[in-house]
């Protein structure tokens, strides 16, 4: 994954729900390229960050054994714009986890406000795909890790959520 659209993880327990904070500033450059004199957020890019919280979700919930890759938005709805001095939080939800692939409900909220609601589908490839490396496994665990998953994360029993072993030894 090349962009972060979300700054760390204040919630996941696996296999049921993530949240994401993404705070939004200034010195972001894509923000001066979206509409001249006007800084705002591209809807598209916070559907990405909850794709983003939703997608790790999804392969947390299978070991990072599956190539999980955005297959669709199926609904997508914005109640606001994102500004310079937002702060969204993000949160996915698990609808289903099905052999070839997920759906996510996810929504932003900007403090107690509503901001975007939407679902996302997950595909896992797999046939003609078992040989394509899309991410190293060590790409995951350092994403987990730098989005603070493994610090407050939980796992489907409310033990403490560990790091995969073989993401550990990659």
């Amino acid at each position: 994954m090349r962009w972060y659209w979300i700054d760390r993880f204040i919630e996941f327990e696996s296999g049921r729900r993530a949240r994401a904070v993404k705070a939004i500033s200034l010195a972001e450059e894509h923000l001066h390229d979206h509409f001249a004199d006007y800084p705002t957020m591209p809807a598209a890019l916070v559907i990405e960050g909850i794709a983003q919280t939703g997608g790790l979700l999804v392969c947390e919930f299978g070991q990072f054994t599956e190539k999980v890759v955005l297959a669709k938005i199926a609904k997508a709805r914005f109640y606001a714009e994102a500004v310079p001095g937002d702060v969204l939080v993000y949160t996915a939800e698990i609808e289903y986890v099905k052999k070839d692939g997920a759906m996510v409900i996810g929504t932003a909220h900007r403090g107690d406000e509503l901001f975007a609601e939407m679902e996302l589908v997950f595909a896992h490839l797999s046939e003609g795909h078992e040989s394509r490396t899309l991410f190293e496994p060590k790409t995951f665990l350092k994403m987990m890790r730098m989005l603070g998953a493994f610090e407050v994360g939980r796992a489907a029993d409310g033990s403490r959520l560990l790091e995969p072993i073989h993401l550990a030894d990659a």
